[in-house]
């Protein structure tokens, strides 16, 4: 699979291009690398809450009462 890039450009307040600085080198990225992480990171956390929703739409939501079902969106919301 051959993936295209396209070019973002971004006007950011001061104070939080400093934050991103300091985020992205205490993980030894680029400020770029690091935004895009965060992105693809909030885009799978959507796509996968969406899925866990639409499998309790279709299974229905588990009993609360039963304590030995551990639910697919524990710890997500």
């Amino acid at each position: 699979m051959v993936m295209g890039t396209s070019v973002l450009s971004l006007r950011i307040d001061r104070d939080l291009l400093e934050r991103l600085r300091h985020q992205a080198a205490k993980r030894g990225m680029s400020v770029q690398d690091h935004v895009v992480r965060t992105l693809i990171r909030d885009d799978f956390d959507q796509r996968f809450q969406a899925a866990v929703e639409e499998t309790e739409r279709f299974y229905g939501s588990p009993d609360p009462g039963d304590g030995d079902q551990v639910r697919p969106s524990a710890g997500i919301r």
